[in-house]
């Protein structure tokens, strides 16, 4: 019998998640892109940062509350299927897929950039592709390595910011050589508004997603030897990094600088090491960035594969993106994942101000709308969950969760009235609406597929050698009096396989991405050895195996190592199968010339 896929090995430990929690809000965006909002903005920007920190603070809480009490994968996906439905879970997964994807591509584009700055006569293509190529085989070699890359980058990161906090604290304050105390900066050019309080709620547009990143601490944690410790630990801790690390430090650069610095647009922390009188910031600064973009890189091509790998599990992506390689990597959702962040790059070389732009926007608002759908996801299931599972809970709900869901489409509408952020909200609102029709139209073609049935093979003899394939149904009632049925005079002898599948077993809805396939093992094993049991104990010749995840392989070599002469088929009824919506007893009926009995049991029947 084939056995179970090699499951994702566990290689991420303590120090990994923390470092990657600890990064994981810091992108490459706040060293470069915080230039632009303070020089639009002004002084108030860190203002700007602080309400695009709460909106994000907000959203993790959430997905903290649902997290711990509806242990998952750490997958927002999960948690908008079971609030709002199929469509919601599905679009949600393959969008945020979407939007790492892109991501990736982006950052090898920037990273290429930023290298250029030292080897000006490389190609950008070249150097971005080569950046690709080393991160796609960071990923594949093993998930220690990626923690380990990640754990560097990040540290690299919060060092230079927290170097930064430090040294900012001691300028501003006056114990600094040849400087005293001075705030100045705050009203000196233009008072603390120059550009009007309304730029504040405007500049948080750009702030948003700069700070986006902080949900792949859930994703990770989730392949942690404690997921439901460390995905509360993740929500809870990203309060005091965006505090610090984004509101504490954008502070001190509108201190220290004039909002109005020419400057400021090129790198704003650069021009504050250079006012420090530190040499070689420059050098040193674009080599921060360079890791941070290497970082967002890194974590985007993890984020990406896992979130095919649980998708494929709930059987929203082909089943193949499930399979790992020896080293318990998802090689093949990782070779997916790739294989778009190198056309994007292609595309940014052969068609930059069409292909790659239309790429960027139609990402463009996709993160805000899978904060949207875990603001109302949360809201739903906070409603349907047992208090006494609320370990961690939302502040002030109800209230807070729409407030929350109410800005984040405050600043989906913002985008529609601005020139410049619009296309970004058309082509995501388009992206969006086609994941969803392919949704439905993937869910009616499997539907119809099959609607002519072959004709069933009759018995000519009694039954000797019955293979049963099952799952979840396997200790049905209906199964079991189809069997007596089939052989009343106990003579026959019964091979009964049961697929481990994720899916069949609901592991996949409970357990993270790394834990799936031991939990699916078990779960499939204890429910053979209960029906072996059963049937043992009523003087029956039973044995039994557990097969391939996919159950026509499964079936497959459970024929050819049992040779039988009789298939039984058991399912849940068509409505609540996955293996009807997939043809399985007709396509058994197709391939095998045996007689083959479908039996549908009453999920209310089955044991938990």
């Amino acid at each position: 019998m084939g056995a179970p896929p090699v499951e994702l090995k566990k290689g991420l430990k303590q120090r990994h998640l923390t470092m990657i929690a600890m990064g994981g809000v810091i992108g490459a965006g706040l060293f470069v892109g915080s230039g632009v909002v303070i020089s639009e903005t002004g002084p108030p920007a860190f203002i700007s940062y602080t309400l695009s920190g709460l909106i994000v603070i907000m959203v993790m809480r959430m997905l903290g509350e649902m997290a711990v009490a509806n242990p998952s994968t750490g997958s927002f996906a999960d948690y908008a299927r079971a609030a709002l439905g199929g469509w919601a879970g599905f679009s949600v997964g393959w969008l945020y897929w979407y939007f790492w994807v892109i991501v990736i591509g982006f950052e090898a584009v920037a990273g290429g950039k930023v290298i250029q700055f030292w080897a000006p006569g490389i190609p950008l293509w070249l150097l971005s592709l080569v950046l690709m190529g080393l991160m796609t085989a960071t990923n594949l070699f093993s998930v220690s390595s990626f923690g380990e890359f990640e754990f560097w980058f990040a540290g690299i990161k919060v060092a230079a910011i927290v170097l930064f906090l430090v040294m900012g604290v001691l300028f501003v304050l006056g114990a600094w050589p040849n400087k005293s105390f001075d705030v100045s900066n705050l009203t000196a050019h233009g008072g603390f508004f120059p550009a009007g309080p309304g730029a504040i709620f405007a500049a948080i547009l750009v702030v948003i997603f700069s700070m986006t990143g902080a949900e792949v601490a859930t994703i990770a944690a989730a392949e942690s030897h404690d997921p439901g410790r460390s995905i509360a630990k993740a929500t809870n801790s990203v309060i005091g990094r965006i505090a610090v690390f984004y509101v504490g430090s954008i502070f001190l650069l509108v201190v220290i600088l004039p909002w109005n610095s020419k400057h400021l647009a090129a790198s704003p922390y650069v021009a504050a090491f250079q006012a420090m009188n530190i040499p070689a910031a420059a050098d040193i600064m674009n080599a921060v960035v360079l890791t941070a973009v290497l970082s967002c890189l890194n974590s985007g091509l993890y984020t990406s594969s896992r979130m095919l790998f649980v998708l494929a599990a709930r059987r929203e992506a082909p089943m193949t993106l499930m399979t790992v390689n020896r080293k318990g990597v998802p090689a093949w959702a990782i070779g997916a994942s790739s294989v778009v962040g190198f056309l994007c790059v292609i595309a940014a070389a052969l068609s930059p101000d069409t292909v790659f732009i239309f790429l960027l926007n139609s990402s463009g608002a996709v993160i805000l709308f899978v904060y949207l759908l875990i603001c109302i996801s949360q809201i739903v299931l906070r409603r349907r969950t047992d208090p006494e599972r609320l370990l961690v809970k939302m502040w002030l709900f109800p209230v807070l969760s729409i407030l929350v869901a109410g800005g984040i489409l405050a600043i989906l509408v913002q985008m529609a009235f601005n020139a410049t952020a619009r296309p970004q909200l058309l082509e995501s609102l388009a992206a969006w609406a086609v994941v969803v029709v392919l949704y439905f139209v993937t869910k009616r073609v499997i539907e119809r597929t099959g609607a002519e049935a072959p004709q069933p093979v009759e018995p000519t003899s009694p039954a000797s050698r019955v293979l049963v394939l099952a799952n979840q149904t396997v200790e049905g009632r209906e199964l079991l009096d189809e069997l007596r049925s089939i052989d009343r005079a106990g003579r026959a002898k019964y091979f009964v396989c049961v697929p481990a599948n994720p899916i069949d077993t609901g592991t996949a809805m409970h357990e993270g991405a790394v834990y799936m396939w031991d939990a699916t093992v078990q779960a499939a094993q204890e429910r053979l050895d209960r029906t072996l049991t059963v049937l043992r104990s009523e003087g029956l010749d039973a044995e039994g195996r557990l097969g391939s995840f996919k159950p026509l392989r499964a079936l497959e070599q459970a024929v050819a190592e049992f040779a039988p002469d009789r298939l039984v088929i058991c399912t849940l009824p068509e409505e609540r199968s996955g293996w009807l919506r997939f043809d399985i007893v007709e396509r058994a009926q197709e391939t095998y010339a045996l007689p083959v009995t479908h039996v549908v049991v009453d999920p209310a029947a089955v044991p938990a």
